[in-house]
């Protein structure tokens, strides 16, 4: 009899030997469904009844289910025969009126090793960080992989799920310390692919590549978090991510840099129209332009202009996306290439007009509305602005 291994991380496997059979891809899902039930539950009988309400429960009622379910397990028994021969009798045993995995057989399962990794508490640093490194290793997705839907494994699943996250959480100050920030990037780089918005987990990823002295990726990495984040939630990172992002921007250089070096770098490239930028440093050129307008006493305005949707044609995700982009592009059009703008919500953008009285801004506003409309008539939504100083005591 052969020693089995069970994975059930990532997809549900059985491997004895050099042979393997999977769930992945098997248009036999009714069989890995009572497989992956009676091996997690390997350790008590499981009734008929049991197994024909799991397979069966949602579904109508079979003519006769005690044979429908003998089918079923004649076709799971068929199955693990490809490991050895007579493997289906010797693995899966009928007791007392149910079914269990033969206790006797000797068997590995990656879960169970993973949980004992993750909840294994030493009093040595280096140790408990190798542990958790080969137990952040050992997860590779979601429990049971393409079952992990399977109403008895969705909490079996979140239970994994949050270990491995805390043991992501718990490895990587480890790591900091011990100076392993490549490793701190793997890491982080496989963990948000399962949890996209984890800002922590972005924080640490970016914290590495600053120690690693990669600002561009730094930078690439703020950028990618922050256009999902506003067009998915239609909110931007926190304070904390912003001053990374910033402190990768702003690193200074340990070497003099020539004259035509810097003024190199500060050229913008060719462009056309008004300048737009993130709604973060659109704050930052409001505070430039506000020190600007208290020392001149010219005007600067402020316009938002804010998508309205009609209550009878409420636009889906993607529609709102569409107009707000048109709508963008005609701003940058229509402003003088000086203008800056901002898209500060899903559904507005913000525009500053220096040394414009109101009335003039009014027109700008007015003037980016008519061209929009005359391009895009059909708009199911209107769009409407308005207009503030950003300093109130100043005149034009």
């Amino acid at each position: 009899m052969e020693h089995v291994f069970i994975r059930m991380l990532g997809e549900l496997s059985i491997q004895a030997g050099e042979v393997q059979i999977s769930a992945r891809g098997s248009r036999s899902k009714k069989v890995w469904v009572l497989l992956a039930y009676l091996l997690n539950h390997r350790r008590r009988i499981t009734s008929r009844n049991e197994l024909i309400n799991l397979l069966w429960n949602d579904e109508k009622g079979s003519s006769n289910p005690e044979n429908t379910l003998k089918i079923t397990l004649h076709r799971a028994r068929t199955l693990l025969n490809e490991l050895w021969p007579h493997a289906g009798h010797e693995l899966l045993l009928y007791n007392n009126g149910g079914y269990i995995w033969n206790p006797d057989v000797p068997i590995r399962v990656d879960a169970d090793e993973f949980e004992s990794m993750c909840c294994k508490k030493c009093d040595d640093t280096e140790l408990q960080m190798e542990t958790l490194l080969n137990a952040v290793s050992m997860y590779r997705g979601e429990f049971l992989g393409n079952l992990s839907t399977e109403s008895w494994a969705v909490p079996m699943n979140t239970y994994y799920h949050n270990l491995y996250m805390q043991a992501v959480l718990d490895v990587i100050p480890m790591l900091n310390e011990a100076g392993r920030y490549d490793t701190v990037v793997t890491i982080c780089k496989e963990a948000l692919l399962l949890e996209v918005y984890h800002e922590p987990l972005h924080q640490y990823l970016m914290q590495a590549l600053l120690a690693q002295g990669d600002y561009k990726g730094t930078t690439a990495a703020y950028e990618k978090l922050s256009q999902q984040m506003f067009e998915e939630m239609g909110v931007r990172p926190g304070k904390e991510t912003v001053a990374l992002y910033r402190t990768a921007l702003q690193t200074i250089s340990d070497q003099s840099l020539p004259m035509e070096e810097v003024l190199a770098y500060l050229q913008e490239p060719h462009s056309e129209g008004a300048m737009q930028c993130d709604y973060d440093y659109f704050k930052i050129l409001t505070h430039a332009e506000a020190r600007g307008v208290r020392r001149s006493g010219k005007a600067t305005h402020i316009a938002l202009l804010s998508l309205e949707e009609y209550p009878d044609k409420e636009l889906t995700k993607k529609g709102r996306g569409r107009v707000m982009d048109n709508l963008g592009k005609q701003i940058c059009k229509t402003l003088r290439q000086s203008d800056t703008f901002a898209q500060c919500s899903m559904t507005q953008y913000i525009i500053m007009l220096p040394q414009t009285n109101f009335e003039n801004s009014c027109k700008v506003c007015q003037r980016i509305l008519d061209d929009f409309y005359r391009r895009y008539p059909h708009v199911p939504a209107k769009i409407r602005y308005d207009i503030k100083p950003l300093f109130p005591n100043a005149t034009i």
